[in-house]
């Protein structure tokens, strides 16, 4: 969620809106929306675009073209990002694994399947269904 200024009225007071990023529709308007907000990040930790270049390993310029919202490899993003210390959040907006509620089930009943076979090879059988009638041989005798 960000806030954009949009105008300025009369009242001299700018005009805040809630700007989410599924509501822009177009990839130049995220672009520009995320340019915006690593500026604002940038200008909150009192960093310059020439610090934050260099703590980056890019150019001035190129920190210039992010928070113009141009397109820029993702390799810079993400040196820029680790530079703002950033990639903790990063990591939880795209995580590693997603869990799908399908996945558990399938998961649960094989786990379930593979109790039930165990189970069954370890039953011990009743008293009744041994056979009493040989002595126990431990094959070494003669």
């Amino acid at each position: 969620m960000s806030l954009t200024c949009n105008s300025k009225p009369s009242s001299g007071v700018y005009v805040a809106e809630l700007m989410h990023l599924p509501d822009l529709h177009t990839d130049e308007a995220v672009l520009r929306e995320l340019g915006q907000r690593l500026e604002r990040l940038r200008l909150a930790r009192n960093i310059s675009q020439e610090e934050l270049g260099r703590l980056a390993g890019v150019s001035r310029a190129t920190v210039i073209r992010v928070e113009r919202g141009e397109s820029v490899q993702m390799s810079t993003m993400v040196k820029l990002w680790r530079a703002l210390d950033l990639l903790p959040e990063i990591d939880t907006a795209v995580p590693e694994r997603i869990d799908s509620p399908i996945a558990d089930v399938e998961r649960e009943s094989r786990r379930r399947e593979r109790r039930r076979a165990t189970a069954q090879r370890l039953r011990v059988r009743p008293a009744a269904e041994h056979d009493t009638a040989r002595p126990m041989t431990w094959g070494d005798e003669t």
